[in-house]
């Protein structure tokens, strides 16, 4: 510091020597061009307390350099105290860098103030207190006050160092002393600066958030803490323990050590809540205390689910008021502690009944510290027993919890470990579900058994899939096993009630008369009651599933549970047994087993005893009937406390925490019970009739049959009853059965869903023509509904008939703000926007002012029929006039604002009379009904022409005002003269008496009359747009029926006018409503593109610019016009920055999410205006902003204020921090542009877990915090920090973890989740205080919502052809889908966004989405499930939309899909399923089957019906049964047989899943329409497209069942459809589509073969096309989605890269994508981790393979109809041995091919030799024919498939036995089969140009109804390319166009390719300057160029 001291400071020569003198490492790699301005963002985290220093130097450095350099002279100083040896990460580069540049500002700064640095610092402080500090403190914001004390800080501690103590001045002293006592009031502050002074923002003068205020801060005989801290802590601990506390929560964190970021953040949360909720529906005027109420109601609602909890375990809640207490002050206690503790909880967030365990004790020593410690409430202090510092309750608390969740989810080994081998967080909360909890002590005794866990990691050697050493703790309640039997546990009364309903059908149909009336029949029924026998045995399974399933949870259950288990199983089998015994006894003549069980019972023969036992069996099913009849009875047996029903209920269900309650009113329950049972009884009945009756004769018939001869070898020959045969034609009609309530589902929800969207009003209007018809009631509609009423609670009862000034004023405000929106987003040009604008002052006409586009071309047609009138009386004109209220609005508000207008304009007094004389005689010629008589209508035409022409004048620029003014003066008057001449019968009196009357005749005759024109009245806004107004209605001569004409723009329209007529709430006043936050998780998305971004082109030659202006050429032109508007004067620089948002507003970036959800707090704003202005508000103040009018000003203010308390948008940059301080150039842009949000939108605030390093003890600690920032002055300003107590991110899923952490920066009631793929439109958010409304409204049984579902708008459909089928697909399941979920089925969850919540029930319930690792991978839909089980009610509503973006390629949707099957597959494992399947209703319980994970199992089981019925179909033709029994049975009865197996291929044509989007279109957008779209969609080959997202499904969903696998799929959301290259696609698809559609085309062809005798029926061929479209779909459908995919060059490149990538061998850290191996491993990656039962599964499945084996064989004519085994035994021997000498010759090629090529040749000629040897003989010996081999074909290579998947299942035995590398290349060699077989029709179809326009025709049909032109966008570096050759010199223009062409004639010549040369020449052809024909071009090319002989020849030929 010597050096720091002396005059000429600098840093030290010796410690620049010892510091490695390396480049700035960390700066030049920085994109930004003021790197000096950026380097306080780019300090390591081990160095974060020196960021402010190195900011205030660069604040300050313009100001005063020298005292900058000292700051960062400092600043490195202080960084090397902190880390002397560089050891963190990034420190050396940063140091050396700072060091570099404080070298170079020594010599560069001086002095400016002082002498030296001493007196130089002190005077810049001295001065800056002064003129900032001391100056600002009454006149600056809050804010910026914060940001001046913090530099004021910053320099004191620099003048600290550079100063000596003694030497610093008294007034520098007094300045530091006053700074530090105030600097407190001054802090970086969220919403409310609490204890900011001077000039107070207007949120803080509000009576709400003052009373609110005072009730957190009355800590009035509250006890001090008696400070109690070691000597040793830090400076700030100390200041800490003795700073005196000001409000309640410093209060409780002196007590129990919370952090002071957590103590700030929640203070805020509460005061807001408080306010919020104190406000609502309250007088302000006598307003001075909180009401109790709102204590009281906040309080239930935070507790409300810790009393419950205390009441569950039986405990009594601490929540205690003695009495004479402070009631209100205690229950604020309870609430902020609740609060702190929930704010620092971390991921314990996620487990509410923990949080309730730990407030719970905290809550009791709160009472203790009041009520105990000290005798009574003095105030008096006291001495805790530890020693508590601000991290205690992080450190005590938290700390150990985190830590065990953490050791936990370790063992999940990313996913990868099976869910039944650790604990996630639903088991690890489920432990405080019981009193057990309480072991744990408080405080928290770390050697509890909650605590201890084996943390043992594996030995490195030791395989990743077994389990870990030591003994793990058992999981909680529910195990989540992978296992199928899943579906039947969770829903085994829907199965039970289908078997015995199938059972019951195939006994009625089996009987003699086949008909249900053989019911009555005595035998019949009594057969039927078998059914209880069936439903016996099927619910001994179920209770035997739940005992097995939840083995590894049996040590934490109490003996209770496992009692009733053992006892459920005991009953389940005494069942099953007593009713078998019991029907043995009743049958007359028993025989097999049935005479087995009446044996049981010896001589008993009462045969009524079976009747008896079902009767008693089925009493408690009656029982529950009875409770489902009456859920009220239901819900007080749940909660009741008597013994007896207690130990009914205890049988019935198991004691649950949650899934209490959950009954539906009356009304509800007969709404969805209905629908069920209508549907129900129509599949029973389309089952019994179409699947069953048809069956039981051709089965009776084939169980008749006696076959004798097999055409293979039979294992069975002596079964009877044809077993086989009925087993292989029941199959698939048992599946149908089982599947086809998932199409009667989708077609009653298809029918109900556009019922009740009918009665809601959806599609009213839907066309611009319904929105003219309509317009004159929209705003009634909308004051009635978006407006508050002016008495609360009453409307007016005549409000219908009038629309008076007021509502026209408002509603005109916010339909302007809106257009004005929609301008901004370039969607409407500005002339749109002026027909579309309301004035908003209609008070200087008499009529209603209603927009222009409703008002084009009445005044022409006005005009004309005024002149075609022939009519005698004025009445017959003004009636035709007044039949279109429209045309006299027009033609009386034009006329009154022309009379303002000249009236305006004129000067000169006697003009102004001979103008108020003209319009006398027109007002009285009207009122006397003369006026066709005194005005002649001929003349009217060329008024109406000349006014146009003066008007367009008066709006145009000029530049010489005396020309202008002269030639408008001559218009003027040409108006006038054509009034006074022509129009005006007695005009010339008119000017005659106003020149007799004129005082001053002389000088009247000098000058001409209207000559005095005010020209700069157009310069008023006001004014200019009356007459833009006036222009438009005279000059729009055609009809606006097309305004606006952007689609976009019409569609908001309706949407908005429509919804103002469906039932919505009232809107409450702004003060009123709810507040309400909104948070978007975000992870290294794009934000903002880069000029980089839009024009980096793709392999294609298309930039995202391009493919934007093509895509949308009307919003491109719209924006030109604006940026190029003169008026604005940008800069180039500005309109780069506005091209970049132009592009990424559309597409799917934070900005746009961001843009979109700021439209709330716009909305508010103006909401606020309006409220708060009321007659007062001036719309045009507000869209400035500003006024200089201090009522005005103080309105806006306000407006602000209220918005700021009611609205939070939270964005959840997780990496932020990273990406600040990253070297990544994407992640550094990011960081940039999110910068750039907050510094746009000052209400925006960002969370994001900041990771530093730290030392403790010497070594280097990974620490994280919760941070949440906002925009500052130029970088973003710290608000809150909470420290974590580890990573938060490692545990759980990403987004909900991201979530998770920032949901405490959130503020406000409700809460809504946005994705990053989201937007919003303003005139949408206007109507959210309405939906909020939605939170009060009480339900039938007195239940308000706790989610409410919103409407979402696709917006990525108008791209493709897919982009169109997914957005309709999307738009059917956000719309009809969740409707009917909603209403009536009451089983509609959380399925993502846009959905609100009541935030106060959701984070006391565990947060708004589930976090455990991989099986809460949906995360989304868990919250719903959770809500549900916990008491909550999901809502949805139409009348209010949020838009969506989705995926738009091919690949990228399916892996979308493949996401959402596999969370589909995880949640069929849960426990919220199989929770929510027991504890609803039967029928309720069907609706969430159905709409959940049924609908992907029913997806599976439709491709296992294809499989089912193949499968079967092959064995009996290989058998040889088919044949004999085709032989006997009749035509009639096969076709009815076939009839039965129709129904499952009307799902797989997809025609179920576009069923819902008609009946939706329909409504939305008319039935005409919606038929049209259907025909086009199948036309574009929609069908395909969803047959292979089915396969999608089924293959993702059942693998992730079997094997698990899940992961978070990125789909990535570019912008432009590209073409996928064929290795990508069969990497995506090859195990999900390929390998199964190959397999059912083997099928297929060996049935086509040996199975022709079902030829002749027509319903087979059906079923065989349907299979065969199956097949298609399954391997083309992604090629023929795939842009450019039959376009030769592409083809070529795809056959090249395929091979480079199968050729690849692959390695260690190569990635899949470029090698065959790589894939290949990470393909088998789930079989790996898979458990025993999973491989089993795998082997079981693979033999299916062996039977083409064995069933062709024996088909062969080699075999010479031999039935022997043998045949089938030497077949083995002929593949085993084909197999090996394959492996010698390979092993032989990679020994000997180098060394001994000559041995190794002639070993290879002596095979072949060999092989046509054998060959020869088997043709000539043997009789070996050509058939033989193609069926041998088919016969080994399915087995040698088996072997593969089979040696992949047993990878470690096949590894052990070292013959891996055999079973890869087997692998390989299949790999590339499958590639030929799959790219073969592509190579041939590609060779056809027709096919590949087709293509590109059938993927952008839309785009081209649009008249757009994708082929420029697939073309577009063609296009490029040749406009370039224009633009070039001659010589380099020619130089590239030989080049092109020379290089393309090599290509084709050396690919050896059979393209014909014409449509080469389409591809290349262009004309020279000289308009040359291209073959004469070419020639002269070639003389100049490198093409050879061979090639002119070629040349020549073609």
């Amino acid at each position: 510091m010597e050096a720091s001291s002396s005059g000429s400071a600098g840093p030290p020569r010796s410690l620049s020597r010892r510091t490695p003198s390396r480049a700035t490492t960390m700066m030049i790699e920085r994109s930004n061009d003021d790197d000096s301005a950026m380097d306080s963002e780019l300090v390591p985290s081990s160095l974060a307390s020196i960021a402010p220093i190195l900011r205030v130097a660069n604040e300050i450095e313009k100001d005063n350099p020298r005292v900058a350099y000292l700051c960062r002279f400092h600043a490195f100083e202080k960084a090397h105290r902190m880390d002397p040896t560089s050891d963190g990460r990034g420190v050396r580069q940063f140091k050396t860098y700072l060091l570099h540049r404080l070298e170079r500002e020594e010599v560069e700064t001086k002095p400016k103030l002082a002498k030296n640095d001493r007196r130089e610092i002190q005077a810049y402080y001295q001065n800056f207190y002064e003129k900032y500090i001391k100056e600002g403190e009454r006149s600056r914001k809050p804010e910026e006050m914060a940001r001046l004390y913090q530099i004021a800080s910053v320099l004191y501690d620099v003048l600290k160092t550079v100063v000596p103590s003694p030497k610093v001045d008294d007034e520098t002293l007094r300045y530091a002393e006053e700074v530090e006592r105030k600097r407190e009031r001054y802090e970086h502050y969220n919403i409310l600066p609490l204890y900011a002074v001077g000039t107070k923002p207007a949120i803080m003068e509000l009576p709400e958030i003052k009373v609110a205020v005072n009730a957190v801060q009355n800590v009035h005989n509250l006890p001090r803490v008696r400070a109690h801290v070691l000597s040793s802590a830090p400076d700030e601990k100390l200041k800490a323990r003795s700073r005196p506390f000001n409000d309640i929560l410093e209060w409780l964190a002196s007590n129990f050590g919370f952090q002071r970021g957590n103590v700030a953040n929640q203070r805020e949360h509460l005061i807001l809540l408080l306010a919020n909720s104190d406000v609502r529906n309250r007088n302000a005027e006598s307003y001075d205390e909180l009401k109790s109420s709102t204590v009281m109601e906040l309080m239930d609602k935070i507790f409300k689910n810790y009393c419950s909890w205390c009441k569950y375990l039986h405990c009594k809640s601490n929540l205690r008021f003695p009495e004479g207490c402070d009631e209100q002050q205690l229950q604020l206690i309870y609430i902020a502690l609740y609060l702190l503790i929930w704010g620092e909880a971390s991921n314990v967030r996620f487990m509410p009944e923990c949080i309730c365990y730990i407030f719970h004790n905290m809550a009791n020593d709160v009472y203790g510290i009041l009520f105990s410690n000290v005798q009574s409430v003095s105030g008096d202090a006291y001495e805790p027993e530890e020693i508590i510092d601000e991290e205690s309750f992080l450190r005590n608390v938290i700390t150990p919890i985190y830590q065990v969740i953490l050791k936990e989810a370790r063992r999940n080994k990313g996913g990868k470990a099976s869910h039944s081998r650790w604990r996630n967080y639903d088991d690890l909360n489920e432990y405080f579900w019981s009193r057990a909890c309480f072991r744990i002590g408080w405080p928290l005794d770390l050697n509890a058994d909650f605590f201890i866990y084996s943390d043992e990691n594996n030995p490195q050697n030791e395989r990743s899939n077994q389990a870990t050493n030591g003994q793990s703790k058992p999981k909680t309640d529910f195990v989540e096993v992978r296992t199928f039997w899943h579906l039947f546990r969770d829903f085994g009364r829907m199965w039970i009630f289908f078997v015995m309903a199938f059972q019951a059908m195939v006994i009625i149909a089996w009987s003699a008369s086949g008909s249900l009336a053989g019911l009555f029949d005595e035998d019949v029924f009594k057969t039927v009651l078998t059914v209880f026998i069936t439903a016996a045995y099927l619910n001994f399974l179920q209770v035997a599933l739940d005992i097995i399933l939840s083995f590894n949870a049996w040590k934490s259950f109490k003996f209770s549970q496992t009692l009733r288990y053992l006892l459920k199983l005991a009953v389940a089998a005494t069942w099953a047994v007593l009713l078998a015994i019991a029907y043995s006894k009743s049958v007359q003549n028993p025989s097999g087993v049935v005479k087995f069980f009446s044996t049981w019972t010896g001589e008993w023969q009462n045969q009524s005893f079976y009747k008896y036992s079902v009767a008693f069996y089925i009493l408690p099913n009656i029982l529950a009937a009875l409770l489902f009849i009456f859920p009220p009875l239901r819900r007080f047996m749940e909660h009741s406390n008597m013994q007896i029903i207690k130990l009914i209920m205890w049988w019935a269900q198991p004691k649950l925490y949650v899934g209490r309650g959950m009954h539906e009113d009356m009304f509800s329950l007969f709404k969805y019970t209905s629908f069920w049972i209508m549907l129900l009884l129509c599949k029973l009945a389309f089952s019994y009739y179409v699947e069953i009756v048809p069956l039981i004769t051709p089965t009776k018939m084939i169980m008749r049959l006696h076959v004798h001869s097999y055409q293979w070898h039979e294992f069975f020959p002596n079964a009877t009853h044809n077993i086989g045969v009925v087993i292989a034609v029941w199959a698939p009609i048992v599946l149908v059965y089982i599947m086809d309530t998932q199409i009667w589902y989708a077609i009653f929800s298809t029918l109900f869903g556009g019922i009740h969207g009918a009665f809601s009003h959806l599609g009213e209007i839907r066309t611009l023509g319904m929105l003219r018809s309509r317009f004159e009631s929209i705003p009634i509609a909308f004051s009635r509904t978006l407006m508050p009423s002016s008495k609360q609670g009453v409307r007016r009862k005549h409000e219908d008939d009038f629309v008076d000034q007021k509502n026209i004023t408002n509603f005109s405000q916010v339909w302007n703000e809106f257009i004005y929106s929609m301008r901004s987003e370039d969607l409407i040009s500005d002339r749109d926007r002026d027909l579309l604008l309301v004035p908003s002052s209609s008070g200087d006409v008499s009529v209603i002012q209603w927009p222009p586009f409703l008002l084009a071309s009445k005044i022409p047609i006005a005009v004309d029929m005024a002149k075609d009138f022939r009519g005698k009386e004025d009445t017959d004109l003004f009636k035709k006039i007044k039949g279109d209220s429209y045309m006299h609005s027009a033609v009386i508000e034009s006329y009154e604002t022309l009379k303002d207008v000249i009236f305006a304009l004129l000067e000169d007094e006697a003009d102004r009379r001979v103008m108020k004389q003209v319009f006398y005689e027109v007002d009285t010629s009207i009122e006397q009904q003369r006026f066709i008589y005194e005005f002649r209508m001929s003349g009217l035409p060329l008024l109406s022409v000349k006014l146009e022409k003066f008007l367009n004048m008066l709006l145009c620029n000029y530049e010489d005002e005396g020309t202008y003014k002269s030639q408008l003066i001559n218009v003027f008057q040409d108006v006038i003269e054509i009034i006074t001449q022509d129009v005006m019968v007695n005009g010339h009196e008119i000017l005659e008496r106003a020149r007799v009357h004129s005082r001053d005749i002389e000088n009247e005759k000098k000058e001409q009359r209207f000559e005095k024109i005010n020209i700069h009245l157009i310069g008023n806004k006001s004014w200019r747009e009356k007459v833009v107004r006036l222009h438009l209605l005279l000059a729009v001569k055609e009809s606006a029926i097309s305004v606006p004409q952007n689609l976009e723009a019409r569609r908001r329209i309706t949407f908005f006018a429509n919804s103002l007529f469906m039932n919505m709430p009232n809107a409450p006043r702004v003060r009123d409503m709810f507040s309400f936050s909104v948070l978007t998780p975000y992870y290294k998305e794009d934000v903002l593109y880069s000029e980089e971004d839009l024009n980096k082109e793709n392999e294609d030659g298309i930039s995202i610019l391009f493919y934007l202006q093509k895509i949308y050429p009307d919003e491109w032109t719209n924006f030109l016009d604006r940026t190029n508007d003169p008026k604005f004067e940008l800069s180039e620089k500005d309109k780069s920055e506005l091209l970049r948002q132009w592009v990424s507003y559309r597409g799917q970036t934070l900005v746009r999410t961001v843009r979109g959800m700021m439209y709330y707090r716009q909305a508010l704003e103006l909401q606020c205006y309006q409220e708060v202005a009321e007659e007062k508000a001036n719309f045009s103040v507000y869209r400035a902003r500003t006024s200089n009018d201090e009522d005005q000003k103080a309105f806006l203010d306000r407006a602000k204020a209220l918005a700021d308390m009611k609205f939070t948008y939270v964005v959840s940059c997780q990496v932020y921090g990273n990406q600040k301080k990253s070297s990544d150039l994407h992640d550094r842009s990011c960081y940039t542009n999110i910068l750039q949000l907050m510094l746009k939108y000052p209400s925006l605030r960002v969370a994001y877990v900041d990771e530093r390093e730290e030392k403790v003890e010497g070594r280097s600690h990974k620490v994280y915090y919760s941070v949440l920032l906002k925009g500052g002055n130029k970088f973003d300003e710290e608000i809150y920090r909470i420290k974590l107590p580890g990573p938060p991110a490692e545990i759980g899923e990403g987004k909900p973890e991201n979530q998770n952490h920032a949901i405490i920066f959130t503020r406000g009631e409700a809460l809504q989740t946005i994705d990053m793929n989201q937007d919003n439109y303003f005139e949408e958010a206007f109507k959210l205080r309405n939906v909020l409304e939605e939170f009060k409204k009480e339900r039938l049984g007195r239940r308000k919502p706790t989610i409410l579902g919103l409407r979402e708008h696709i917006f990525t459909g108008s791209v493709s052809s897919l982009a169109w089928f997914m957005s309709n697909q999307e738009t059917s399941f956000v719309t009809i889908g969740q409707r009917i979920l909603a209403n009536p089925l009451r089983v509609r969850f959380h399925y993502g966004h846009p959905d609100i919540f009541d935030r106060i029930f959701h984070i006391t319930r565990g947060g708004v989405s589930k976090a455990s690792k991989i099986i809460n991978l949906s995360e989304d839909i868990f919250a719903g499930f959770n809500s549900t089980l916990r008491g909550g009610y999901v809502t949805h509503h139409e009348y209010i939309q949020v838009g969506k973006g989705r995926d738009v390629g091919m690949n990228p949707i399916s892996i979308f899909e493949a996401k959402v099957a596999n969370g589909n597959g995880e949640q069929t494992l849960s426990r919220d399923v199989y929770r929510l399947g027991h504890r609803f209703d039967f029928y309720r319980m069907l609706s969430f089957y159905f709409t959940t994970v049924g609908f992907y199992f029913s997806s599976m089981l439709t491709v296992l019906t294809v499989y089912a019925f193949l499968y079967g179909r092959m064995y009996m033709v290989m058998s040889g049964l088919e044949k004999d029994i085709i032989q006997i049975a009749s035509k009639y009865q096969i076709t009815a047989l076939e009839e039965a197996l129709a129904t499952q291929s009307i799902f797989q044509l997809g025609f179920i899943m576009v069923l819902p989007m008609i009946m939706e279109i329909g409504l939305e957008k008319g039935f005409r329409a919606a038929i049209g779209d259907f025909i086009i969609m199948q036309l574009q080959l929609a069908s395909v497209f969803f047959t292979f997202q089915l396969g999608t499904k089924s293959h993702y969903y059942g693998r992730t069942i079997l094997h698990g696998g899940s992961k978070y799929r990125p789909t990535g959301r570019g912008f432009v459809v590209f073409h996928a290259k064929f290795a990508e696609n069969y990497r995506l698809y090859s195990r999900s589509h390929f390998v199964k559609g190959l397999e059912l085309l083997v099928l297929l062809v060996v049935y086509h073969v040996y199975g022709s005798s079902y030829r002749s029926s027509s319903l087979y061929l059906y079923i065989t096309i349907s299979m065969w479209f199956l097949v298609s779909s399954w391997l083309f459908a992604p090629f023929i989605f795939n842009p450019s995919g039959f376009e030769w060059q592409k083809t070529v490149d795809d056959w090249t890269d395929w091979k480079r990538w199968m050729g690849d061998r692959g390695g260690i850290g190569i990635p899949t994508d470029k090698s065959w191996e790589s894939w290949w491993h990470a393909e088998q990656e789930h079989l790996m981790y898979t458990n025993l039962r999973g491989r089993i599964v795998e082997i079981v499945l693979a033999l299916r393979f062996f039977i083409y084996q064995y069933g062709i064989v024996y088909q062969l004519k080699i075999s010479h109809r031999s039935k022997s085994f043998l045949v089938y035994g030497l077949s083995w021997v002929v593949l085993l041995t084909a197999m090996l000498v394959l492996k010698m010759v390979s092993m032989g090629r990679r020994r000997f091919g180098t060394d001994f090529q000559l041995m190794s040749r002639i070993v290879k000629a002596l095979l072949f030799l060999g092989f046509m040897s054998v060959m020869t003989v088997l043709f000539v010996v043997f009789e070996l024919t050509l058939a033989d081999l193609f069926a041998s074909v088919l016969a080994f290579l399915p087995t040698g498939w088996a072997i593969l998947l089979i040696g992949q299942a047993m990878r470690s035995g096949i590894k052990a036995m070292g013959i891996w590398d055999s079973v890869k290349e087997l692998g390989r060699a299949y790999e590339y089969i499958m590639g030929l077989v799959i790219f073969a029709p592509i190579a041939v179809l590609s060779w056809f140009p027709i096919v590949s326009e087709f293509q590109t025709r059938l993927l952008f049909n839309q785009a081209f109804s649009r008249g757009l032109q994708i082929s420029m966008i697939l073309a577009g570096r063609k296009d490029k390319a040749s406009s370039s050759f224009y633009n070039f010199g001659g010589g380099l223009k020619v130089k590239l166009a030989r080049d092109f062409i020379c290089n393309s004639i090599h290509w084709h010549l050396h690919a050896n390719c059979v393209l014909p040369f014409s449509s080469f020449f389409s591809s290349v052809c262009f004309r020279n300057k000289k308009r040359e024909p291209f073959s004469c071009f070419f020639l002269r090319f070639c003389s100049k160029s490198k093409i050879d002989q061979k090639g002119k020849a070629w040349f020549a030929t073609c």
